[in-house]
Formats: structure tokens, C-alpha cells, sequence
């Protein structure tokens, strides 16, 4: 005789075949992890950023040193030339102009095919010496901005205040670079949303073409490191160190360094650096500071730590900092006759 089953226990048995479905306990293939997605960040500019741009090579040691290790640098260029190894993808165009590149609406194909998260923008060097209003620079910038965020309307930007230029060809370019930078907070704040912020780094401050560009115009080494020490805290503010996707709450990890002059006198001075664990959640163990000494500096004496180079590490005693602890090191330098007061940066990695 052919058996019926009971309508309820058919139902009942049905449900309990789709709960074990649920938790994979039919033999279903399980559905695959989800992939996380490094932060993509874009270099964006002119010769400064591109060719070749070395200060890209440092700010990226300096993410990795710090933790911040899930980042892609994208663009559709990639120049290898500097001493460092790092991910060299960038958008520097030598000789190209803000505005030119806005007029030529250049800027939403070089997104589209790189889909970053971030821009760091040095850009408007060529349109100054060019005797182009701020005005419409400025003008410029906003149309760059507007491109980016209809690209990603969550678009994380930097904008640079320009390193200074003093080239023997332009008697102004000096002049109109203040003007122009002066202009650049107001405008920053004026565009700049909750989504998609606008944050300006001061890459003027500090900088000096007679020391640290080899040409009035491109940095050389000083000038390279001086850039990634800028770029760097705003732009890992941005980031998570060690965890991948969106750009997030300022991370965890790394250091800081604050150098500050004890006193000068003819043909040297005493420094000291305060080295800081930027962490409020981990400890660091150990950590290095690079100095970029002026043109005809040198460090001849460093106490409460070990000198290579140009580089002081942890004498071992005061390399584990707790979050937010401080310990400082202290050197005697080197420095040409009527140099005055020096003006240095610390570049600062833990681990």
C-alpha cells in the first residue's frame, strides 16, 4: 500500500532542508570570502610628482613602515628611477598645467581607469610660472575636485600649498607662489564636505630652494624627504593600518618625530627630537628617525641612540613606547658658516 506523508511533517522536513542548506550542512559548495580591496591612492601633478618624483618612493616606505600596508598607488603612469622600492603608479605629468588639464577635461579618463579613493595633488607649479590668476587656478581646481567626486563621490582629497620655486628664468615665480598658496586654505574650506573632504598640507613651510632643489624648482633629496614627511601624517590620517578597504579613522600604528633647535653656533648647532608613538591603542618596539640635514650639514655626535647615516634608530633601552609615550635623542651637527638658524625634518617609522 503506497504510504502518505502528513502535510505538516512535508512541511516541517521542507524548512529543516533549507535551515541545513543555511549552514552548509547538505553539502552545497560554501560561498566564497569576501576579497578585501587595498585603499587606491593617486599621485596627482606635474614633473614634481612624476619625473621622477622620488618623495612618492619615501611616503611609501613610510606607509609600510607604519602599518599601512593595504594601499595601492595607481595611475597610468609608473616611472622606476628612485633608490627605494615602492609601488612608482602615479599621475605626475611633466610640464603639464591645472588648468590646461581641466580645460582638456584629461583628468575623468585617468580616473576611470585607476578608481582611487584618495587623491594627493601637487599640482599648479607650471601655471604659476605661467603668470596665471589664482583666480583661475583656483577655478581649475574646483572643476578637478567636481571630476573627482563624479567619480567617486566618497573621494578623499590633499591638496598641497606648492613647495616654494625660485628658477633663474622666472624673477617672479617666488612671489606668485606665496600669493597663490595664501589662497588655497580659503578655498579648501569652501568645497570641502563631510563625504568628501579637501584637507590642505603645507608643503611650503620649511622648504628651501637653495637646499633643497637641485634646479630652483624639483626637490632633490632633502627635498624629497621634506615632501613625504608633509604628505604623511594627513594623508595615513586617512587610513587603517594593516586593514584593508575603505580609508578610515586616523591609524594605530607609526610615529611621529618633532625636531626642535637647542643652540647654534658658528659652523654647528645642538638638536633634539622628540619621537612619539602615534598609536592611541599599541605599543611600538623599535623606531627610526631619517633626518634630511640641510646642504652642508652633518651629524657628528648623536646620544640616546645609534646613527647610520642620516638615520638615528632606538639605542634599544628606548625603543618600546607605549601608546602616545615620547623619548627623545639629541646630536651635534655640522653646518656651513652663516647658515642660521637650521631648519630640518624628521621622518619618522616604528615597528
Amino acid at each position: 500500500m503506497r504510504s502518505r506523508r502528513h502535510p505538516l511533517l512535508a512541511a516541517l522536513l521542507a524548512t529543516l532542508f533549507v535551515l541545513a542548506a543555511g549552514f552548509g550542512l547538505t553539502g552545497a559548495p560554501p560561498a566564497a570570502a569576501a576579497t578585501a580591496t587595498p585603499v587606491r591612492i593617486m599621485p596627482l601633478g606635474d614633473s614634481i610628482t612624476g619625473s621622477p618624483g622620488c618623495w612618492r618612493s619615501l611616503l611609501w616606505d613610510q606607509l609600510q613602515k607604519g602599518g599601512y600596508t593595504d594601499i595601492d598607488f595607481v595611475g597610468t603612469l609608473n616611472a622606476q628611477s628612485c633608490a627605494l622600492t615602492h609601488d612608482a603608479d602615479n599621475e605626475g605629468h611633466g610640464g603639464f598645467l591645472a588648468t590646461t588639464t581641466a580645460d582638456q577635461n584629461l583628468l575623468p579618463g585617468w580616473l576611470a581607469a585607476t578608481a582611487p579613493d584618495i587623491v594627493i595633488m601637487h599640482f599648479g607649479t607650471n601655471d604659476v610660472w605661467s603668470s596665471i590668476a589664482p583666480d583661475t587656478i583656483l577655478a581649475a581646481y574646483t572643476k578637478l575636485v567636481g571630476q573627482m567626486r563624479a567619480a567617486n563621490p566618497a573621494m578623499k582629497v590633499l591638496v598641497a600649498q606648492l613647495i616654494p620655486v625660485n628658477p633663474s628664468s622666472c624673477a617672479e615665480c617666488a612671489a606668485r607662489t606665496v600669493a597663490f598658496n595664501q589662497r588655497i586654505p580659503a578655498w579648501a574650506q569652501g568645497i570641502t564636505t563631510a563625504q568628501s573632504p579637501v584637507t590642505v598640507v603645507d608643503q611650503w613651510t620649511g622648504f628651501d630652494t637653495a637646499t633643497d632643489t637641485y634646479d630652483g624648482v624639483h626637490p632633490n633629496a632633502s627635498g624629497d624627504a621634506k615632501m613625504a614627511a608633509r604628505w604623511y601624517p594627513a594623508l595615513s590620517a586617512l587610513l587603517t593600518p594593516g586593514e584593508p578597504g575603505e580609508p578610515g579613522e586616523p591609524g594605530s600604528g607609526g610615529c611621529s618625530a618633532a625636531f626642535r633647535t637647542v643652540s647654534t653656533w658658528q659652523g654647528g648647532y645642538q638638536g633634539e627630537v622628540t619621537v612619539t608613538n602615534a598609536s592611541s591603542t599599541a605599543a611600538i618596539s623599535s623606531w627610526a628617525v631619517t633626518l634630511a640635514l640641510p646642504e652642508g650639514s652633518r651629524l657628528t655626535q648623536v646620544w640616546n641612540g645609534t646613527l647610520t647615516g642620516a638615520t638615528v634608530r632606538d639605542a634599544g633601552w628606548n625603543g618600546t613606547l607605549t601608546p602616545g609615550a615620547s623619548t627623545t635623542f639629541g646630536f651635534l651637527a655640522s653646518t656651513s658658516d652663516g647658515a642660521g638658524t637650521p631648519s630640518l625634518t624628521a621622518l619618522c617609522s616604528a615597528s
